[in-house]
């Protein structure tokens, strides 16, 4: 009987794993998900592209990610059908790309699919190139054959196929012209061309942009897709610290509360889901991100500063806790977790009615005390999606046993399977989260600690030989080298991290991290994501998550302030104002620069200090409106609080010089 289960086990085994491609000697958790399709992926490496020339065969490059659902969508229908792979295999050279792994090489990709198709892409995102990469056609999510108003890739791969076969110069002669608009639009963005702002007018242009696209029936950014855009809110209540402008604090108070309230909330964990899929916040797309749920908690933690609503710290440490429970590895985060749970979307997530007023009722709750709870988490017969219900705040009055009510639930939904976790360590998104704990230990005290110890973890892990590296898997070396965006945020974090304990140590760090920077990413008067031989322009455009760059240029202003260098702050200044047209044509989409561009016209404070003096005075520094406060260690019994130019006050007593700063 043992023989024969473990033969099954075997036939199972090799019957599951028919076809193993090149991605099988990868890490990326993405790309080993694809090294058993019958598609024969590789990597993305120059012999790969060497094998298209020498071959003569279109390109298919294929970019997405662990956690993504379409992504697994399309794997299933194209990527695991024998025919389809079979006209592949046959006819063009397969290339896989975790976006994640190399951001830059997607970030050019969706720029060309932009501008070929009049509008933004997403995951997984279709490149169809000709053998010396010139792109030809490019789409997201392809079904096999044609529907949902798309072309099927049967049906596009057997078209481009024929048309490179048959007419190669005209292909070769479009895919020239295409290549050419191409190069001209990723040209510099920046423009030699700089307004005059005054700040003010940026504020109220900020507002007024954020009110052409708000929802006033139900909060937030948009009507269709609603994206939580942190970056937004964090500006919009920086623009209240520093005018009281009430409509700023109204348009960030009201959607942060929709979105506590509402299904893009995990009502019974903590955390966030990344965007809700109505208008409504009710039904999100149930992936959680490591980089959502960093920016969210120190959106809610600066918010819960301005307005003490108990909501705002509630979700900031129900979100910490949760990520800590989810992804949190040896003190450092993983990257994400999917929306799936044995191939359904949501499924570990969604209650059934009868089930979770059973499982109440078994707890020990009433009849009156099981409705309760059904009525504030929306728990209904009709359920909210396919027949059951995504839990939101349905009800204004709390359970009195809220806590034991989630325990029960989470009990509940833990008879499903937690769904797949990518366990990459990132050092851009763990920097992001070690911030968002900095931040919140303005809540709670010990998440300083935490994110000290997790700061320290990662530049042990990912920190080595003087060299930042960008991810790594644990235990394993990591292989792949830090992005602007890896030294960004975690400059931004060491900046942080002195700021509220004065150990120049970590200033120190950050200074000379900012320098590496500089000289690896700035060249010829241009950013790059990256300082490898495929050159990505940065940007200033908050797309997924902040944009490195506009991080990157606060970063230099912090520095230069607080070690009162007037050419840094200079450089800074230069490389702010050369994206000045363009942060008037849309705020919106700036949100970071523009909230830096607020700091430049406002002027950074440096407080000085002693160093004991400052830290016992730490809760009455950070309680101050003005949002603009660096810190500085001096050995003087006085205070001194200085702008790049000038000292403006001078005092023993640290409350009148705080009075002068605000």
């Amino acid at each position: 009987m043992i023989k024969k289960l473990i033969l099954g086990a075997i036939i199972t085994m090799s019957s599951a794993n028919r076809y193993t491609n090149e991605l099988i000697n990868e890490e990326s958790p993405y790309l080993l998900m694809h090294a058993h399709n019958p598609v024969n992926w590789h990597p993305w490496k120059e012999k790969v592209f060497e094998k298209a020339k020498r071959e003569n065969k279109l390109i298919f490059l294929s970019i997405g990610y662990s956690t993504c659902h379409w992504c697994h969508v399309m794997e299933r229908e194209s990527f695991e059908n024998e025919k389809l792979a079979k006209f592949l295999n046959e006819h063009f050279i397969c290339i896989k790309v975790d976006r994640e792994e190399y951001p830059h090489i997607d970030k050019y990709y969706q720029d060309i699919y932009m501008l070929m198709n009049k509008r933004g892409g997403g995951w997984p995102l279709s490149i169809f190139m000709t053998p010396d990469k010139k792109p030809i056609f490019s789409a997201t999510y392809l079904p096999l054959e044609n529907r949902y108003g798309r072309v099927g890739m049967i049906g596009i791969t057997e078209y481009l196929y024929e048309l490179y076969r048959d007419q190669k110069k005209k292909v070769l002669k479009s895919a020239d012209s295409l290549q050419a608009a191409i190069n001209e639009s990723l040209k510099k963005s920046s423009s030699s061309k700089q307004m005059d702002l005054k700040p003010n007018e940026l504020s109220n242009l900020f507002i007024e942009t954020v009110l052409q696209n708000f929802d006033n029936e139900y909060f937030g950014i948009g009507v269709k897709l609603k994206f939580p855009h942190a970056g937004t809110l964090n500006t919009l209540l920086t623009i209240y610290e520093l005018t009281l402008d009430k409509k700023a604090l109204y348009l960030a108070n009201s959607s942060l509360e929709a979105m506590a309230k509402g299904g893009i909330y995990d009502q019974i964990e903590g955390g966030f889901y990344r965007y809700a899929t109505d208008r409504k916040w009710m039904i999100p797309h149930f992936e959680k991100m490591l980089y959502t749920n960093a920016e969210l908690i120190a959106v809610y933690t600066q918010a819960y500063k301005i307005t003490k609503n108990e909501l705002f710290k509630e979700v900031v440490v129900d979100s910490i806790e949760n990520i800590k429970k989810r992804f949190g590895k040896n003190g450092v985060y993983y990257s994400a977790s999917d929306a799936d749970s044995d191939d359904e979307e949501g499924k570990y997530f969604l209650f059934d009615y009868h089930s979770s007023k059973n499982a109440l009722k078994e707890g020990g709750f009433s009849d009156k005390e099981t409705k309760e709870v059904l009525n504030f988490f929306g728990i209904t017969k009709k359920g909210n999606f396919e027949g059951k219900t995504n839990p939101y705040i349905g009800a204004a009055l709390k359970p009195k046993k809220l806590k034991k009510a989630k325990e029960i639930l989470l009990t509940l939904r833990s008879k499903n399977g937690y769904p797949f976790i990518d366990k990459k360590i990132q050092t851009s998104w763990n920097a992001l989260f070690i911030k968002a704990l900095l931040k919140a230990s303005l809540v709670d005290k010990r998440y300083l600690k935490e994110g000290l110890l997790s700061l320290k973890t990662l530049l042990d892990k990912l920190y080595i030989d003087a060299q930042l590296y960008h991810q790594t898997i644990l235990e394993k070396k990591p292989k792949i080298k830090g992005y602007l965006e890896d030294y960004s945020f975690l400059i931004s974090a060491l900046i942080d991290a002195y700021d509220l304990t004065l150990d120049t140590n970590y200033l120190k760090k950050a200074a000379d991290l900012n320098t590496k920077a500089i000289l690896k990413f700035y060249q010829n008067s241009n950013w790059y994501m990256s300082d490898d031989s495929f050159k990505t322009k940065a940007d200033i455009y908050d797309s997924s998550y902040q944009s490195a760059l506009s991080v990157m240029i606060e970063n230099e202003f912090k520095l230069a302030n607080i070690y009162e260098n007037h050419d840094a702050y200079d450089f800074a200044k230069e490389r702010l104002l050369e994206f000045s047209n363009e942060l008037v044509k849309n705020p919106l989409s700036f949100s970071t620069l523009t909230r830096v561009y607020l700091g430049y016209l406002h002027g950074w404070t440096l407080l000085k200090g002693k160093k004991s003096e400052l830290i016992s005075n730490l809760e009455k520094i950070e309680s101050l409106k003005y949002p603009f406060i660096l810190k500085k260690e001096i050995g003087e019994d006085r205070f001194i609080a200085c702008k790049i130019d000038r000292c403006f006050a001078i005092d023993e007593n640290i409350e009148k010089v705080l009075s002068k700063i605000e």
